[in-house]
């Protein structure tokens, strides 16, 4: 039997956050560490970190036990078979890992797929997975353009044109492919692709979550612009899923707070028509 075990920094939701709602979305259970001693994390990243080899650089981290006997590993590498344990970083590999297990790669219900057709549908999951955060990482830049480490109120003019540019530009390039994606998706699910829902619409759920709070203005206007139908669309269908609904239900759920969408009202702005 396998296990998950996602290790994040408590508090927010943050990029553990896309791994939480692809867990709902399948309604597969796992245990999220993120409420515990942030020292125990801390061991689990760098190269001092105790997860062997190869060594992560931060997290999200994904912890698969498999419990159902026998074992094997390679000279220097970690146990990645049965009856062992083993760690995954870097929130779209988590995800292109967990989508065939978890049934999000878009190859569901599709017996009529080669081999390579399967391949193929999976990369193109994962490119669009991908793309969504990358989105997600230029909407964190906003509130953090030249330093990660430094604080907000250290960069503000920097800030300010940063999420200029991103509202009138980045934004709408992001957005016309997504709507477009969903618009042709030969299936008419209403979802980006394939059949059914896949990591890159779980993804791209909370990446439009995350900007209604960021930046209500900017996501009013462009709901209400009329231009992207599908992805509002999509958005809510993901949000009625029996999992997600569950999940974004209960006190699992954390609340967007100081992690990749902040809400400064001098960043938001309606769009320029």
């Amino acid at each position: 039997m396998v296990s998950y075990t996602l290790w994040y920094w408590p508090s927010i939701p943050g990029r553990g956050e896309y791994v939480r709602l692809a867990f709902a979305a399948a309604e597969v259970a796992f245990t999220d560490n993120s409420e515990g001693e942030v020292g125990a994390l801390v061991k689990h990243i760098g190269p001092q970190g105790e997860t062997g080899h190869p060594y992560h650089f931060a997290c999200p981290l994904l912890e698969v036990s498999n419990a159902s006997g026998g074992s094997g590993k390679t000279d220097g590498a970690q146990d990645a078979t049965k009856g062992s344990t083993f760690y995954i970083s870097q929130t779209p590999v988590i995800l292109a890992y967990l989508a065939p297990k978890l049934k999000l790669d878009g190859t569901q219900e599709e017996e009529d797929l080669s081999i390579e057709e399967a391949e193929i549908r999976r990369a193109h999951v994962s490119q669009l997975t991908a793309t969504v955060l990358d989105l997600s990482n230029e909407i964190h830049d906003t509130h953090h353009p030249i330093a990660a480490g430094a604080y907000y109120e250290d960069q503000k003019d920097e800030a300010a044109r940063r999420a200029e540019d991103l509202r009138n530009n980045r934004i709408p390039k992001f957005l016309k492919i997504f709507e477009a994606t969903i618009a042709k998706n030969p299936y008419k699910s209403g979802f980006l692709i394939s059949k059914h829902v896949t990591t890159a619409d779980v993804v791209l759920f909370q990446v439009l979550e995350g900007l209604s709070f960021a930046f209500p203005k900017l996501s009013k206007s462009l709901q209400d612009g009329g231009d992207y139908k599908h992805l509002y669309a999509l958005r809510d269908q993901v949000a009625a899923i029996p999992g997600i609904k569950a999940y974004l239900n209960s006190d699992r759920r954390k609340p967007f707070s100081n992690g990749i969408f902040r809400f400064y009202p001098e960043l938001d702005a309606a769009l320029k028509a």
